[in-house]
């Protein structure tokens, strides 16, 4: 399975992510994930970003909104049209482009920065991918990126409740396993059952990884390690949003931040 294939799945699962995103369904994104990548994002006004796997572009305004200039790519092309007439509707100055994060169709050194919210472990050819954003990054740029926590979203992984039904632990195995290219179906816990009924499970193939392997890839493709991030929701926060509680238990997320180096 390639970057191309990957797309495919995505492309299919577009239509049904952007309306029950857009309608408050990805609790997770909303209310932990996005707010936690934003508080420990370094400064962006007046700077030139990229978004990396954009989607239907929501974080991508909520970059611009802080002041970036900013570009987003993503390889599926329903999603692409779904936050291009979210440009035309409000216009925020975002240039989205259809391209692969294997093959970024930009110039060297363009960008300041790069920003990837839950992208990464989506695609099998992280190396290149990797490369490809520090080719676009200016000398001293960064990039910050989101993914799934490898150790606690291994390709086995159990939630274990009690009788009222919180979350106390988690069964996890095959750490070490290589299921790279394993097809995982889910759908956003709190939408409603009438969505479930109507709608297509989100199918989305997986590429697992150590996270000694992430590091060792980032530090090779010639980014200096920055910044780790574990976000965990607050009690009033799951007290607000129940779904949440799992996070609260062992970090569903991992932040990473890595510079590229100034010339000497």
């Amino acid at each position: 399975m390639n970057h191309l294939t990957v797309g495919e799945y995505w492309n299919a699962n577009a239509d049904a992510w952007t309306r029950l995103s857009r309608a408050g369904h990805d609790v997770l994104r909303d209310q932990l994930n996005t707010p936690a990548f934003l508080a420990a994002l370094p400064p962006i006004t007046g700077l030139r970003g990229l978004d990396v796997g954009c989607g239907e572009g929501h974080n991508t305004r909520l970059l611009a909104r802080r002041g970036a200039s900013m570009t987003a790519a993503d390889i599926a092309e329903n999603f692409i049209r779904h936050a291009r007439a979210e440009e035309k509707r409000a216009p925020l100055g975002i240039t989205y482009e259809r391209a692969s994060a294997v093959e970024l169709p930009f110039g060297a050194a363009e960008f300041d920065f790069a920003a990837s919210f839950m992208c990464l472990m989506d695609i099998p050819e992280l190396e290149r991918v990797l490369a490809e954003v520090f080719r676009v990054l200016r000398p001293g740029g960064f990039f910050q990126f989101s993914i799934l926590h490898p150790c606690f979203n291994p390709p086995h992984r159990r939630v274990l409740r009690d009788e009222e039904r919180r979350t106390y632990a988690l069964e996890v195995g095959d750490y070490f396993l290589d299921a790279r290219g394993r097809v995982h179906e889910w759908f956003f816990g709190d939408a409603v059952t009438s969505a479930r009924d109507r709608l297509p499970t989100f199918r989305i193939p997986r590429f697992h990884r150590p996270v000694s392997e992430w590091v060792n890839l980032l530090i090779a493709a010639g980014f200096r390690l920055e910044h780790l991030g574990e976000p965990c929701p607050s009690e009033e926060a799951v007290q607000l949003h129940p779904s949440l509680q799992d996070a609260a238990v062992a970090a569903y997320f991992l932040h990473v931040r890595g510079r590229k180096p100034t010339e000497e």
